[in-house]
């Protein structure tokens, strides 16, 4: 990820009085009501490309149907290309590869075209999501959702709000998140559902500390000297973090509870 200046000789100006404290308190919360602002607007455009992309895929007329998946699912010529085809990875792929190349590059972008490529993100995750609207029930994917949605809120208050310092979680939750990449990728080619019952709960908890780490270190980037530009790349930066969360912890806990179809 990007780093930013996080000088806290700077953060508060004029440190003693209580209107600049005031005035700082002010412009954090404008700051991460920003980012989950971005970060809500993401998920809903990746929630609702999905659905679309899914029922694009996806026909209830045999006349229409391309191919026939092993659930009874038909798909059409779309959902074929999509999901059958070398376009499946591409699909699979472009927004790991979109992750590092919006880290890579915000330095040098504005703040403006920071947040076209966190809207284009969002949208292609939309079509990589796509497929659990095929393999999950409707109703089973909007109960983990509120779920999810639920116990990121909790765990975001407590990154937010916690006076601990959660630095010290860092290294112990990335090397847990490249543990289960790892993983995933050799179960992908074993298909074992007891390895993939424990990755998904090795993730649920991996994802649950990061969510109050990430939330804690976005915090401490905030600084009140930051201009437009600055604030504004920081602020979709954080969102990113924090879509990466919560995405894939309603990933891992649709995995958990989710009823197939």
């Amino acid at each position: 990820m990007a780093t930013f200046d996080r000088n806290n000789t700077t953060r508060y100006g004029m440190a003693g009085s209580h209107a600049n404290a005031a005035a700082f308190d002010a412009g954090l919360r404008a700051y991460m009501l920003r980012v989950y602002n971005y970060m809500a607007v993401g998920v809903a455009i990746t929630g609702v490309l999905a659905l679309l992309t899914s029922m694009m895929a996806t026909t209830t007329d045999p006349s229409m149907a391309a191919a026939q998946m092993s659930n009874g699912t038909l798909l059409t010529s779309f959902g074929v290309a999509l999901y059958s085809s070398p376009l499946k990875w591409v699909v699979m792929l472009a927004p790991l590869g979109f992750v590092f190349f919006l880290s890579a590059r915000i330095n040098k972008m504005s703040a403006s075209g920071a947040q076209m490529a966190f809207w284009a993100f969002a949208a292609l995750m939309g079509l990589s999501l796509s497929s659990i609207f095929i393999v999950y029930t409707g109703n089973s994917i909007a109960r983990v959702f509120f779920i999810s949605a639920a116990s990121f809120g909790a765990l975001s208050l407590y990154g937010y709000t916690t006076r601990k310092d959660l630095s010290s979680w860092g290294s112990f939750l990335y090397m847990g998140l490249f543990g289960i990449i790892i993983a995933s990728v050799v179960n992908y080619f074993l298909a074992s559902s007891a390895m993939q019952f424990a990755i998904s709960v090795i993730g649920v908890l991996i994802f649950a500390g990061l969510t109050a780490y990430d939330t804690q270190q976005i915090k401490e980037m905030y600084a009140a000297v930051d201009d437009s530009e600055i604030a504004g790349k920081k602020a979709i930066m954080g969102a990113l973090r924090l879509y990466l969360d919560f995405i894939n912890l309603f990933l891992m806990l649709l995995s958990l509870f989710g009823n197939r179809q």
